[in-house]
């Protein structure tokens, strides 16, 4: 019972890091290209690294975490934004998409086991933290500003150069970080955990 409460806590430690770390890349801000209502910002990339080393469901935790910290009105997204207002804005879909984004880039990582490659880090990267935000993102930025769903699309181009950017970062961080410290892999973590050994 000691040995599980333990395992819980260290799961609850990396759950609040990751959480602070998308907290902690806002700081620098947001900016609001094209007359675009959805601002550019680095949180993304922290959604991203969240899947990468975290894994599916502790990754989807951090983001919820923060969520629910800008719910209650702390000023925790790019530009000092908080409070329920941002989830009946133009972002909120984006925001909504972080957490199942983060899902999937862990859940893709998972399938790449013990050593999950750099290619496949950068796959999951887009696949999740760009194309599942976007597919939550693009349709709710359409409907809360009243313009088409095409419209919405060509507007979320000017973020694509800049989250491949930060998808190849995340990966590159990512794999770095795995090489250093094995158990920032989501599936040895995982075994760890399940053999008893976890840290």
């Amino acid at each position: 019972m000691r040995k599980q409460r333990g395992f819980a806590m260290r799961t609850l430690a990396r759950v609040a890091v990751f959480a602070a770390l998308i907290a902690v890349l806002g700081l620098p801000g947001s900016l609001n290209v094209f007359g675009n209502a959805v601002p550019i910002t680095l949180q993304t990339m922290g959604v991203m690294l969240a899947g990468a080393v975290l894994g599916s469901w502790r990754a989807a935790l951090a983001v919820v975490v923060l969520l629910v910290l800008v719910a209650a009105g702390l000023p925790l997204l790019a530009g000092g934004r908080g409070g329920l207002g941002v989830f009946t804005g133009p972002s909120a879909g984006y925001l909504v998409g972080w957490v199942a984004g983060a899902a999937v880039t862990g859940w893709l990582v998972e399938r790449g086991g013990r050593d999950p490659g750099l290619v496949r880090l950068i796959v999951a990267c887009l696949v999740g933290g760009v194309g599942v935000i976007y597919l939550f993102g693009i349709p709710v930025q359409a409907l809360v500003t009243g313009i088409s769903l095409r419209r919405a699309a060509w507007l979320s181009l000017v973020f694509l150069p800049g989250d491949v950017i930060k998808a190849v970062l995340a990966s590159l961080v990512a794999r770095g970080t795995q090489r250093a410290y094995p158990d920032a892999v989501p599936a040895v973590h995982q075994e760890r955990l399940r053999s008893g050994g976890g840290r």
